[in-house]
């Protein structure tokens, strides 16, 4: 019982700190809070010469980038997962998942300037080949500077490939491997035996895509140095345009007066309730898909009783 109490008060710690960055956040914004509103979330005006702060420019690019990611490095790194799991040979998977979990342990100014010298000009270069019809396209349109979104969403995508591939290899690793055998007595291919272990594990994916999806959000250095920094709403891949992270770490230590500092204190509180509905959200769609599992589990049940 002692052990108990002990280990439910040291759990409840997180719960505490949790609370207590949202209560210094919010504390530390109350006169942009006070001053702006709900209109903080809504407009696109970012004037500290003004006095006008809205942080719609920075939600977007935020979201927009993040998702992006997601969506290009989730079937990477999901295939990755499966090569190392189940298709690669054994003398090159311990090399192969040394190298992947590497690209985790590099600092994301690395990822940055990596992108500077290397991503920027490629992207410049991509732009500027392609036909007249499709850069005319809302999607394709602007100026062939390099730093953009596109260019955000690529760097975030390689630096969250390898914690959603780990999570996802260790998740299809604790598949149990009667699964496979039961797939392979039913005469299924390798391949098919694969999509067995891949929808038996899937929720457990699925969570490492969203802990990918968290990392995204927050990033900092790397997206600052590739984006362009331009407070903007569009559509446009090749547009420059800015995020949460990166306005506070550009304009913090040089905010002009006590409105500008907490306005951006209030983006740090825009990101923390982001994050927080981003992790609730999954985790309630984890437990909704742990939920539809076990009354299948306990259908089948009394069914093998009965045989």
């Amino acid at each position: 019982m002692k052990f108990r109490l002990t280990t439910g008060a040291i759990a409840s710690v997180i719960v505490f700190i949790v609370a207590g960055i949202a209560w210094t956040l919010w504390d530390q914004a109350a006169l942009a809070i006070h001053k702006f509103g709900w209109q903080f979330w809504q407009t696109s005006i970012w004037d500290p010469v003004s006095g006008e702060f809205g942080a719609r420019p920075f939600i977007w690019g935020t979201l927009y980038s993040a998702i992006l990611a997601i969506l290009i490095s989730t079937p990477i790194a999901i295939g990755i997962a499966v090569f190392l799991s189940d298709w690669c040979p054994a003398s090159l998977r311990a090399p192969l998942v040394f190298v992947t979990e590497l690209l985790a342990a590099i600092p994301s100014i690395v990822y940055g300037l990596w992108g500077i010298f290397v991503l920027v000009p490629a992207v410049r270069e991509f732009q500027v080949a392609l036909p007249d019809w499709i850069r005319a396209m809302p999607m394709f349109s602007g100026p062939p500077v390099g730093v953009s979104m596109l260019s955000a969403a690529l760097v975030l995508a390689i630096m969250i490939i390898p914690y959603t591939s780990s999570i996802a290899r260790e998740v299809l690793k604790s598949v149990p491997a009667t699964q496979r055998e039961a797939a392979y007595a039913l005469g299924a291919t390798r391949w098919e035996a694969t999509r067995v272990a891949l929808h038996y594990a899937r929720t457990g994916i699925f969570g490492a895509v969203m802990l990918g999806f968290g990392r995204a959000l927050g990033e900092t250095m790397a997206v600052t140095m590739v984006i362009g920094n331009n407070p903007q709403v569009k559509w446009s891949l090749f547009a420059p345009q800015y995020t949460m992270a990166a306005v506070i770490a550009n304009e913090f230590s040089e905010a002009a007066d006590e409105l500008h500092l907490d306005a951006l204190v209030e983006i740090g509180l825009v990101l923390f309730a982001i994050t927080l509905i981003v992790n609730v959200g999954s985790r309630l769609l984890l437990w909704q898909m742990n939920r539809e599992r076990k009354p299948k589990q306990r259908a089948t049940a009394p069914a093998e009783e009965a045989a």
